[in-house]
């Protein structure tokens, strides 16, 4: 993968202040948990640096705290999963179908199911990677291509170790939620949103970039379901 395809995930990320702005609004005066129905899903970031392979950041300097390139080619295909493309789209394996699923998706209801479907988040939540309690940037890398062919804004407001408060907002949020996080502290986003008993729930996320965990509330009960992604040749 051209390195030069991630360089327009820059103009096509989080808003900064206004983006917590909006947020705050959105959450504001509402309970921790109103109980309502509710979709959320949860995705660990693309493939991380590890020995013999760096990450990149936007601008294709290497970067520990960034994607590998085969996270880079995850994060480019993560659109597949939500909006679907017509026969003239781009192939299975394009990092360009961030923006073909774009083309064809705005048209289409936002509850619409994709490839494996999944319905098409309203909300998309990432990790925050800038000020004072800012970690990796993978978790923002990850999902920025899916906003944009969703047209849905990257919410960075909440950094790790801020758990409770993002379920908080992802439940208060427009459903349905999809929230890319460090996968280490993905138990207790899970543990917040009051699904940490439902049945099949792994204590800890598995040794996997893959993965989706899907949570549906209806009439007050969590499901589970964790669904593979198959976007890449690697994943199971």
């Amino acid at each position: 993968m051209s390195l030069a395809l991630a360089t327009p995930l820059v103009a096509a990320g989080c808003g900064g202040s206004s983006n917590k702005q909006s947020a705050s609004a959105s959450t504001s005066g509402a309970p921790p948990d109103s109980g309502r129905d509710a979709t959320i899903m949860i995705i660990r970031h693309g493939e991380k640096p590890s020995s013999g392979d760096p990450g990149f950041d936007e601008t294709g300097k290497q970067d520990k705290k960034s994607l590998t390139r085969q996270g880079w080619e995850r994060s480019h295909a993560l659109p597949r999963l939500f909006a679907r493309t017509t026969s003239t789209a781009g192939s299975a394996g394009s990092a360009g179908s961030a923006s073909s699923a774009g083309s064809t998706g705005s048209a289409r209801s936002a509850s619409t199911a994709g490839s494996a479907g999944l319905p098409r988040p309203l909300a998309l939540y990432a990790a925050a990677d800038q000020g004072p309690h800012a970690g990796a940037h993978r978790m923002r890398q990850t999902v920025t291509p899916l906003g944009a062919a969703l047209h849905v804004q990257v919410n960075t407001e909440f950094a790790e170790g801020e758990e409770k408060e993002l379920a908080a907002a992802a439940l208060a949020a427009a459903s349905p939620v999809l929230i890319c996080w460090e996968h280490s502290k993905i138990p207790a986003i899970v543990e917040a949103l009051g699904a940490a008993q439902v049945a099949g729930v792994p204590e800890e996320w598995p040794d996997r970039f893959d993965l989706v965990w899907m949570f549906t509330r209806r009439a007050g009960t969590w499901t589970f379901q964790p669904i593979p992604q198959h976007l890449l040749p690697s994943d199971a």
